[in-house]
């Protein structure tokens, strides 16, 4: 039963979906990475000048309870950031997808010869006439 079990897992895990989709985590969360140093390295200091403070550091003093904005409105640039460059590359991934449909290369199709009595397309190698069942 356990064999059978850790067969099961294995043929689960090494699937071309799996796999794909562990290799997108692990891009996903150095791209998000990636992000967040912009953000905090560069997106911030800029909106801080207007603050006269860096972005993280600003924080209201609430009943004796220090609210860091800063640090959420951060984080919220971060996802919109995030979640901008996500849109941009499916929107791109979809027209691709779309170009490689249009241009994809259709089947054959069977040759076909008309039935001289029903005038009927019938595919060439065919002995009889589906709709008229004569004989060729």
């Amino acid at each position: 039963m356990i064999k059978k079990f850790f067969y099961e897992f294995k043929e689960f895990a090494l699937k071309g979906n799996m796999m794909s989709m562990a290799i997108g985590v692990l891009i996903g969360a150095s791209f998000q990475g990636l992000i967040t140093s912009f953000t905090d390295d560069i997106i911030s200091p800029l909106l801080g000048i207007f603050a006269n403070t860096n972005f993280d550091n600003l924080h209201l003093n609430v009943a004796g309870a220090d609210v860091a904005y800063g640090s959420f409105l951060t984080s919220a640039i971060n996802f919109l950031i995030m979640t901008l460059i996500i849109f941009i590359f499916v929107r791109i991934m979809n027209r691709l997808t779309k170009y490689v449909k249009k241009d994809a290369v259709k089947a054959p199709e069977a040759p076909e010869r008309l039935c001289p009595r029903c005038l009927t397309a019938v595919n060439e190698k065919a002995t009889r006439c589906p709709a008229c069942t004569s004989e060729f």
